[in-house]
């Protein structure tokens, strides 16, 4: 994991007033919850007290109850009542306090700070997310592979001709052109499939190679874009379950029409297109060993695989720095 980052790891739809909602992040038990004024919070889920899970308990005047002796925690996770001491008791009750992440709400996503820091600026996300002209329609489905693996899938162009040879790999381009790498900002990457059918011809080199109008955008930690139009895009973004586990939640967005209903309609569709092409690229990549990647791995690299090692390569860098 790189440290100290803002992560997208949740819908906030998923969080409702009054209600607990149990996530496994980071490899980490987790519980999400909001007070009757809407405001958001995430602490880690088994009580100080007995270890007990928050999940299995209520949310009471704001606060968070363990179901098992009802200790309530506020939304900073500060234990503010043990029951059994009585009501007048004025002990500390530190000793007592859970780790909180701090949090944010971007576009109907939940970003969660990971780190040992205080939170810096705010999410990096792509303006698509808060743009009003467009309407969405969002899956999600849990993968058997670390985040970085599926992240390294969605910036794959030379896996299209075979992984995706009924959908959006047909007619045989097997050859690819460069691909072009370029760096929007720090966090930033973009590349773009350029293939080609194979008739014997030299591949262009990355430097020869352009940046298509349908591109592919990563922004660190873990959020993807595919630019298809302007009007068009789909945006993922892969959630950290744990080492060997992530879930990949998928937009589709669109502004095809003025009419936000038909627009609905239609993200509906993008939506299931979206899922037979993610299943395609999940029974292959599922089946990839290590479950996680790294920067030094027994592979053997080829030219079309310069976005993978851009994206390891600045990870390794973000990691240490």
């Amino acid at each position: 994991m790189i440290k100290n980052m803002w992560y997208a790891v949740l819908a906030s739809k998923k969080v409702k007033p009054d209600k607990i909602t149990g996530a496994v992040r980071f490899g980490e038990n987790l519980v999400f919850f909001r007070n009757a004024k809407g405001e958001l919070s995430c602490v880690t889920s088994l009580c100080a007290h007995r270890g007990a899970s928050l999940e299995k308990g209520c949310v009471k005047d704001g606060n968070i109850q363990c179901p098992f002796h009802g200790i309530e925690y506020d939304i900073n996770g500060k234990c503010v009542h043990i029951p059994s001491d009585g009501k007048s008791s004025d002990a500390d009750l530190s000793r007592f306090n859970l780790k909180n992440y701090p949090v944010k709400e971007t576009g109907g996503i939940i970003f969660v700070w990971y780190g040992d820091g205080e939170p810096e600026g705010e999410p990096d996300c792509f303006d698509i997310v808060t743009d009003p002209e467009f309407t969405y329609d969002e899956i999600c489905d849990p993968w058997a592979v670390d985040y970085s693996r599926v992240i390294e899938n969605q910036l794959d162009v030379s896996h299209l001709a075979f992984v995706h040879r009924t959908t959006i790999g047909r007619g045989n381009k097997t050859l690819c052109n460069g691909p072009k790498v370029v760096w929007k900002d720090d966090n930033t990457m973009q590349t773009s499939a350029n293939n080609e059918v194979d008739e014997g011809q030299t591949p262009k080199s990355s430097e020869e190679s352009v940046i298509k109008k349908t591109n592919l955008n990563f922004k660190f930690p873990n959020m993807w874009q595919n630019h298809i139009s302007d009007r068009i895009s789909v945006l993922a973004y892969f959630i950290p379950v744990d080492d060997g586990h992530s879930i990949i939640a998928l937009r589709f967005y669109n502004k095809l029409t003025k009419i936000k209903l038909v627009n609905k309609i239609i993200a509906k569709f993008g939506s299931i297109a979206n899922k037979i092409i993610e299943r395609q690229d999940k029974r292959i990549v599922e089946t990839q060993l290590p479950k996680k990647s790294g920067l030094y791995m027994k592979e053997n690299l080829a030219s079309a695989d310069l976005p993978i090692i851009e994206y390891r390569s600045r990870r390794e860098k973000l990691k240490n720095r």
